[in-house]
């Protein structure tokens, strides 16, 4: 499990594979300099609600990986993504599509 941490006081964790895929989205908006709202289902422990913050280009971001292997991303995965982080709700963490392409 790695993490994402945001401006050094949030520290959010995921799946390897889900945090390669949302840097890959992350990284294409916040390139292009747009700002937007990530959120998450926080986990059970955290008391199972849910969390968003507004990623800006500015502000400090850092994917930290549990593992050293490089992930396979799912082109399709990658779409559904960059769909929701150019919606007026912003990047949410959703499903993985079954179909896998690189």
């Amino acid at each position: 499990m790695g993490k994402i941490i945001y401006d050094a006081d949030v520290s959010i964790t995921f799946d390897d594979r889900v945090m390669a895929h949302l840097q890959h989205v992350i990284g294409a908006k916040l390139r292009r300099s747009e700002s937007f709202f990530f959120s998450w289902r926080d986990d059970p422990r955290a008391g199972d609600g849910r969390s968003a913050i507004w990623l800006h280009p500015a502000m400090s971001l850092r994917f930290k990986y549990t593992g050293s292997v490089p992930v396979e991303l799912n082109r399709a995965w990658l779409d559904v993504l960059a769909v929701s982080a150019d919606s007026s709700q912003g990047l949410g963490v959703l499903p993985e599509p079954t179909e896998r392409r690189s």
